[in-house]
């Protein structure tokens, strides 16, 4: 039954496990009714019809935030995520906290945890190898060696 309300078959498990969740604490009261069965339908049924009303909700929300006008990457952006990939995760870290977020060298070492002569080796060697790569990646591009 709550398959065919959802249309989702893990959700409707979800919500039949909770509609017997919710009658296993209140067993004492149910116990008692005629149709123990048609209380948990019941129940089922209208966690159905809120996680409809919830979809809904975030749907229209979705709509009104979703931004038109998204701008195309560029190749250049493209290309220095891909060199940034390459990187260790460290010095990758470190050069997105200092260069992307503008935190000073000392903010980057206290937030990773590591002296401030690490975090000064990491962004040297990060920069040089993004430097290499991106050289090569504009050598490619523009046929050049």
């Amino acid at each position: 039954m709550v398959h065919a309300l959802t249309g989702d078959i893990a959700e409707a498990q979800d919500l039949a496990q909770e509609a017997f969740c919710r009658a296993w604490q209140r067993w004492h009261v149910i116990a008692g009714y005629e149709d123990p069965l048609a209380w948990i339908r019941r129940v089922a049924a209208n966690l159905a019809t809120s996680r409809w009303r919830r979809l809904g909700v975030v749907r229209r929300h979705l709509r009104r935030e979703r931004t038109l006008d998204v701008p195309p990457l560029s190749p250049d952006h493209v290309a220095l995520v891909t060199a940034l990939r390459t990187l260790p995760a460290d010095q990758r870290r470190a050069l997105v906290l200092h260069h992307v977020v503008d935190l000073p060298v000392a903010e980057v070492a206290h937030e990773m945890g590591v002296a401030v002569g690490t975090v000064k080796s990491w962004l040297h060697r990060g920069r040089a190898t993004l430097a290499a790569q991106l050289r090569d990646t504009a050598e490619e591009v523009t046929g050049r060696e």
